[in-house]
């Protein structure tokens, strides 16, 4: 009898395995034999980057569960209702909410992984280092362009990464892949991550950039990509440039790649945390976004903290 069982459990196995070869053998893929990742993508999702605390460790929703999450989240919100900067648009207007997107869907109950589901706490020298920053800031907000947050000011958006997250909207993405390289462009400002595929060591250490220094490669059908060199402005969820990302991208069938990211900053958190997400195939195109040419909202804040201080 225990014979049987294992012959059927082996057999069962041996099934699975099948399925997912024959599956990975569908894939698309490029002249080079690697799996195709080009095309338009959207991250856009309704789950969120941390796990609600009234629901402790359950990673997944049950399928009957999340199409009733799915379900209250699609509704269109109402103006008065949203909260923060988005206050000022009619999404729904625009084509912009939510409910008139292509989402991402998941049973995962937060991006991030794991049985607590949230980011580590931060370690005391970063909360000092938070605390000492805003005590130089209190009073000073407004006083100029260099005292407001760099998303505000166009220079970089917190959405771009590495790692990448979705914006909230214009969660769109176009990949373009050579042998040597892999470009990424994210609607929501348009800048482009150029990534060598050719095995070549980081940048020197004092040579920083603003989406830092990513180093890419292929392990069997997932392209790893290592990013460091961030600025000492890089502020993700309060890190620095210390801040160490590695993502994962793998083509799991034709319309989906699963998006995976580890990062870590031992000056910020306690311990590095890792997400997950998918990215699902889009029709395109994207969209210029004009971010300086149309940010008339810095000027008029500024000059409103002019006018205060008469």
């Amino acid at each position: 009898m225990i014979g049987r069982c294992l012959v059927s459990m082996s057999l069962v196995s041996m099934g699975l395995v099948a399925a997912l070869d024959a599956q990975t053998a569908k894939l698309p893929r490029t002249a080079d034999g690697h799996p195709d990742l080009q095309g338009f993508w959207t991250n856009a999702t309704i789950t969120p980057l941390e796990r609600p605390r009234e629901l402790g460790a359950k990673e997944l929703f049950t399928p009957e569960e999340a199409a009733e999450d799915r379900k209250r989240a699609l509704l269109p919100l109402p103006t008065a209702q949203r909260g923060g900067t988005e206050a000022h648009y009619e999404f729904t207007q625009f084509g912009l909410d939510r409910s008139q997107a292509q989402i991402a869907f998941s049973l995962r109950t937060s991006m991030i992984v794991g049985p607590e589901g949230r980011i580590p706490p931060l370690t005391p020298e970063a909360q000092q280092r938070n605390a000492e920053r805003a005590a130089r800031n209190k009073g000073h907000e407004f006083d100029g362009p260099e005292n407001r947050g760099i998303q505000e000011r166009c220079i970089v958006w917190g959405n771009e990464g590495p790692p990448m997250l979705p914006p909230g909207y214009n969660s769109f993405l176009q990949i373009v892949q050579t042998p040597a390289y892999v470009m990424i462009m994210q609607e929501m400002i348009h800048d482009a991550r150029i990534i060598p595929l050719d095995g070549r060591p980081h940048m020197s250490q004092n040579v920083r950039r603003w989406l830092g220094d990513s180093q890419g490669r292929w392990e069997g059908d997932t392209l790893v990509v290592d990013t460091t060199n961030f600025t000492d402005q890089t502020n993700f969820r309060g890190s620095r440039e210390n801040l160490h990302v590695v993502e994962r991208f793998t083509r799991v069938d034709e319309d989906t790649i699963k998006y995976e990211f580890t990062v870590e900053d031992p000056t910020t958190w306690t311990r590095p945390w890792s997400a997950e997400l998918p990215f699902v195939k889009d029709k395109g195109p994207i969209y210029e976004y004009a971010c300086h040419e149309a940010n008339y909202g810095m000027a008029n804040n500024l000059k409103g903290a002019r006018a205060t201080e008469k």
